[in-house]
């Protein structure tokens, strides 16, 4: 039975990468999908663990070859994910965990239906700008262009299954891993896994 696939969207600050490190932490199931991006490593990031970092013109070329399941070009920046990473990793029956925003999650979801989409939301605006700018990743600009954006990208929320609103990180942390169990619990994931187990 081929894994499941998560996809974790957010608006930049809400959380979502700490969120997914902790989750993963829990989980040992969940295999993360690395993307490849033209952004810049930032402080601490490590090419193949965080991101595949490459040039404009490398992803330019994987593009055009359709090596992508989904791409988006966030903060002008351009960001994807390999399709046939992710054939591979759920063929082999283990679980992906996808960090992409709206735009990448609405690519895949037209090309894998049986998605599970969650959704982090900062408990308000005011409360997302101060956790960018105590961050001290970004430069004045780009923390304000992220604000500018950030309203839109929430209104997206609604597209996903499940939403945890991280006010508190224990219980935000504690709901995703929740999120997470409940969905191996379906009838068709249980049926999947263990098919002895229904020969009543």
């Amino acid at each position: 039975m081929n894994g499941s696939l998560f996809i974790i969207s957010a608006p930049s600050g809400a959380g979502k990468s700490t969120l997914s490190a902790k989750l993963l932490e829990a989980d040992k199931e969940i295999h993360l999908s690395v993307s490849y991006t033209t952004r810049a490593p930032r402080s601490g990031e490590a090419d193949g663990r965080d991101y595949h970092f490459v040039d404009k013109a490398r992803f330019m070329r994987m593009l055009e070859g359709g090596e992508f399941l989904e791409s988006a070009e966030v903060h002008g920046n351009h960001y994807g994910t390999s399709a046939a990473w992710i054939r591979a990793q759920r063929a082999a029956g283990h679980d992906i965990l996808l960090e992409i925003d709206w735009q990448g999650a609405q690519q895949v979801r037209k090309l894998v239906t049986d998605t599970i989409g969650i959704f982090v939301l900062p408990p308000s605006i005011a409360e997302l700008e101060r956790r960018m700018r105590r961050r001290g990743q970004d430069s004045e600009e780009v923390v304000r262009r992220r604000l500018a954006v950030a309203a839109a990208e929430m209104s997206h929320a609604a597209e996903f299954e499940y939403v945890i609103i991280n006010n508190d990180f224990e219980e935000a942390r504690r709901d995703l891993i929740a999120v997470v169990r409940a969905s191996r619990l379906t009838y068709s994931r249980q049926l999947g896994r263990y098919p002895g187990v229904f020969k009543f």
